[in-house]
């Protein structure tokens, strides 16, 4: 037997007397055996306790229940965010019966309503209705401006947010622009509220509240001018003039020395950017130059 075998043997106290004899022959016997006798005093410490399986899992439960919370609060926080970010986008992108009609700087567009009403569309404007409501509520929600033939029926309202018009079946034009708010009516009868100011126009009436001061006026024309691609303007600040200029070419003005306050009365073409620019800045003894493709300097006295 060899010296390995007798030591398994030795160590499991599986030797015989004359095994026990040989073993304790060999050299290495009394380190061996000092070996064994030194590991008994080595003991668990007293202060660490191992737990039975039962403890051990429901420790390790509520750990897990800890951990899961920490990750699980910023992630329910994203998920309530989501959650309203699609209702929001449902809401506003995917009502199929809103619909909405716009334009861009120099375009103007004809709209034909489901009970074959008609809006036409000045330069940068929008309308808003719903189809699915239209026979029940015809209503229009307007930013800009608009020239409406409404077809006789139910009430027709036009929504701003300067001011609500009124009517059954008739013509008009609205202009909602920042500061003013204008009605006029062409055929027929409007009703006009804006805060607590309320008329009734009847053909060649003017509802006009310009800088938040309220005025009334009459007028010769059948249809607003700029349907015909002309803008006429009757005693209106040159800031109010300019600013439609710009809609209609899409072009940026700058103005140097010069007085925005004063009042322009006539019109322009929406055909040559240059006979326009004549024909508002001859009158009021000023000059202009085109820099480039979309930027008009205007200069003059502020007399």
């Amino acid at each position: 037997m060899t010296e390995d075998d007798l030591l398994k043997k030795w160590l499991n106290n599986d030797l015989t007397d004359v095994e026990k004899e040989a073993f304790s022959k060999q050299e290495d016997y009394a380190i061996n055996k000092n070996i064994i006798e030194n590991a008994t005093y080595f003991k668990a410490s007293e202060v660490s306790k191992v737990d039975d399986f039962e403890t051990f899992k429901a420790k390790y439960q509520v750990r897990s229940s800890v951990n899961r919370l920490k990750w699980l609060r910023p992630a329910l926080r994203i998920a309530a965010v989501l959650v309203i970010g699609l209702a929001i986008y449902f809401t506003m992108f995917m009502n199929e019966s809103v619909v909405e009609q716009r334009t861009l700087l120099a375009e103007k567009t004809t709209i034909s309503l489901p009970d074959l009403s008609e809006v036409i569309l000045n330069a940068d404007s929008k309308i808003t209705y719903d189809k699915d409501s239209w026979y029940e509520e015809r209503q229009i929600d307007l930013k800009g401006e608009a020239y409406f033939k409404v077809a006789k029926g139910k009430t027709f309202d036009v929504i701003t947010e300067s001011g609500v018009v009124q009517v059954v079946g008739t013509e008009f034009n609205v202009k909602a622009r920042n500061n003013y708010f204008e009605v006029i009516c062409y055929e027929g009868v409007v009703k006009v509220t804006s805060d607590s100011i309320t008329r009734q126009l009847s053909a060649g009436d003017t509802y006009r509240i310009l800088n938040k001061v309220f005025s009334e006026d009459k007028t010769n024309d059948t249809v607003p001018q700029w349907t015909n691609n002309k803008s006429r303007f009757k005693a209106i600040p040159l800031a109010e003039v300019i600013e439609e200029l710009e809609r209609q070419y899409n072009v940026k003005v700058v103005f140097s020395n010069t007085n925005t306050a004063r009042l322009f009365t006539g019109g322009f073409v929406h055909s040559n950017l240059e006979n326009a620019l004549s024909a508002i800045t001859q009158p009021m003894n000023l000059t202009f130059e085109i820099s480039s493709s979309n930027q008009v300097l205007i200069h003059g006295n502020t007399d």
